[in-house]
């Protein structure tokens, strides 16, 4: 997946809105205001994404690619190397994981 991959599949969910609150070049995609991920647009190789906290343990162990959040709370979000050999499939479920968990908190 590249940035443009991901960009498509954040706004395909309902409600999702792509920001940018912090600076120019970092992507932010929020539901009702609450954030589900975040990336850089110069270096496209990362997402971070709200997890479960033992999820979050669990695919920290199981993927090399999965680490805790840079610059979050690293106990609900886990930061994910996009470029590797990890498949689409699985990055899609992460962050609509990440969505259906910021969505289910709002209510």
């Amino acid at each position: 997946m590249d940035i443009l991959d991901i960009q498509e599949y954040c706004l395909s969910f309902p409600d999702a809105v792509e920001t940018t609150p912090f600076d120019e070049t970092t992507l932010v995609y929020k539901v009702g205001g609450k954030m589900f991920l975040l990336t850089d647009m110069e270096d496209g190789r990362w997402i971070n994404v709200k997890c479960d906290p033992d999820r979050a343990i669990e695919l920290r162990e199981r993927y090399e690619e999965v680490t805790p959040g840079w610059h979050m709370n690293k106990r609900h979000w886990n930061t994910i190397r996009i470029d590797g050999d990890l498949p689409a499939q699985l990055i899609r479920e992460w962050i609509r994981d990440s969505y259906n968990l910021v969505v289910r908190t709002r209510r």
